[in-house]
């Protein structure tokens, strides 16, 4: 199975965990059609067919990874 990039891999767990966490009403994060897309989009990413087995599998794949260094913005 292909691996997606590290990078896409971290912006994408990123994106999930913040739609997740951004739902002020507590409804679970598949209710909002980003999350979904989100979560479909790591399902298809890790292979898995259940986002948290995605963001289990996702996670451990960027373990050894670095994360990218901020960016500098351009003078």
């Amino acid at each position: 199975m292909l691996k997606p990039h590290p990078a896409v891999l971290r912006r994408l767990v990123d994106a999930y965990e913040a739609e997740a966490a951004g739902d002020p009403a507590g409804r679970p994060a598949e209710a909002s059609p980003r999350a979904r897309d989100l979560a479909y989009t790591l399902c298809v990413s890790t292979g898995t067919r259940d986002v948290r087995a995605a963001l289990h599998a996702a996670r451990a794949w960027l373990a050894p990874v670095p994360a990218a260094p901020p960016a500098v913005p351009a003078a």
